[in-house]
């Protein structure tokens, strides 16, 4: 058995949920948590929720964006040798760039 935590409103989070993914749906997962900012278990409560999963810019959510951009980078240089697209990558792409227009200020620069 998991050992006890308490959560932000003081209640004690002590069981454990699991399930399986496969493998490209646990990359999705992972690049999403990395852009949030966020822990994965935070990540995952919040949209099992259907709470909003607000960005706060800041150095971990930067070195996640600059991670997912190389990756994605990576990709597009995979694309250009004659290989397909994958769905995955326009996934990854998608959500990117909603993290990035949401963290644009009002004069559009990040």
């Amino acid at each position: 058995m998991s050992a006890k935590n308490m959560d932000r409103q003081g209640r004690w989070r002590s069981v454990t949920v699991a399930f399986r993914v496969s493998p490209e749906e646990d990359m999705l997962i992972d690049s999403a948590v990395r852009v949030s900012g966020l822990t994965k278990q935070d990540y995952i409560i919040r949209k099992l929720t259907d709470r909003e999963v607000v960005v706060q810019g800041n150095p971990k959510v930067y070195r996640g964006l600059l991670l997912e951009m190389r990756a994605i980078l990576d990709e597009l240089r995979r694309i250009l040798e004659g290989q397909t697209v994958n769905e995955d990558l326009l996934t990854r792409i998608d959500l990117i760039t909603s993290v990035m227009i949401g963290m644009q200020k009002e004069d559009g620069s990040l």
